[in-house]
């Protein structure tokens, strides 16, 4: 009797049989996410149009009450809200679109509305089933990030050109950060003017929560996009790299922002584990490329101190 060779790498892995992700729960919450973010970018768009910084009162910060008592202007937000939402769309079709290429089992994007200076708390898809190669990982990993910085890009060339020199004697009580991305598409465009007298359109905003969210999840660690792609290639280091970015991230909201405080309390939750994927096939030259791009993303877009007061 003939013996049977060993498989040398797995063999695909299909969908649970049935599955079929939910659509009703996945469109409620995207809708209530386009009212949120709406009413955000209406009283962005709003002060925009008339030179007053963006964030200056508990108006600007919270404009539900503001957008109920002044429903006509709810439109206004539309440039803000499609900027934002088909950046974070774009990044969770990428993670979809490349579960569905390797037959995994993954929920539609699930946007979260709600009352945040932004309109919402981001966006994610859930994978149901395991990978089954390291090169699975790393495509579902990085596919996200690429497609949304590949959209983001544009849109914050496009906002930057919309934006102005601040109008207004006034000073903003919450300011943006500049990644050093954002710092050199400026300085292309507007060279020689302080990016400190610049009030950024609605698009910009968006686009610059784009940027922020692709370099949260760039992070290596846990089970974050960056995590997924340092487990790729070293899986021995994940677990030393990802205690010790949240040990940075302590240091950082301490020294810079409050925020990291929440993300360092992500990454223990997690517990900086990472389930076992085998390695064969070797994930190559070309994911090796796209994987030096994902830091040079992350190096672009590293902000210590996304807000600041004042």
């Amino acid at each position: 009797m003939a013996s049977r060779a060993p498989t040398l790498y797995p063999p695909p892995l299909a969908a649970p049989p049935g599955y079929r992700p939910r659509r009703w729960l996945p469109a409620v919450l995207f809708a209530a996410t386009v009212v949120t973010a709406m009413s955000v970018g209406a009283r962005l768009q709003f002060n925009f149009d008339r030179g007053v910084p963006a964030y200056r009162s508990n108006t600007d910060v919270f404009p539900f009450l503001w957008l109920w008592r002044h429903p006509a202007y709810f439109w206004l937000g539309w440039p803000f809200a499609a900027t934002l939402l088909g950046i974070l769309l774009v990044h969770e079709l990428g993670h979809y679109l490349a579960c569905r290429h390797y037959g995994l089992a993954a929920t539609l994007p699930h946007f979260m509305p709600a009352p945040t200076l932004i309109g919402t708390l981001g966006a994610f898809i859930y994978i149901r089933s395991p990978f089954r190669t390291r090169r699975q990982l790393f495509d579902v990993g990085a596919a996200g990030p690429l497609a949304g910085f590949a959209l983001a890009l544009p849109l914050l060339v496009l906002g930057l050109v919309q934006s102005h020199l601040r109008l207004s004697a006034y000073g903003a009580a919450l300011r943006f950060g500049w990644p050093p991305l954002m710092l050199l598409v400026w300085h292309w465009l507007h060279p020689g003017v302080a990016p400190g007298a610049v009030s950024l359109s609605p698009v910009a905003r968006a686009a610059w929560v784009g940027l922020l969210a692709t370099m949260l999840n760039l992070i290596p660690s846990g089970q974050l996009d960056g995590g997924h792609i340092l487990y790729t290639f070293f899986p021995r280091l994940h677990r030393w790299v990802s205690w010790a970015m949240v040990a940075v991230m302590v240091f950082m909201g301490w020294r810079f922002w409050d925020g990291w405080y929440l993300w360092a309390g992500l990454l223990l939750v997690m517990r900086a584990r990472h389930p076992w994927v085998p390695e064969a096939p070797p994930a190559g030259r070309a994911r090796t490329v796209l994987a030096c791009v994902c830091l040079a993303i992350l190096v672009l877009t590293f902000l210590p101190a996304p807000f600041r007061l004042g």
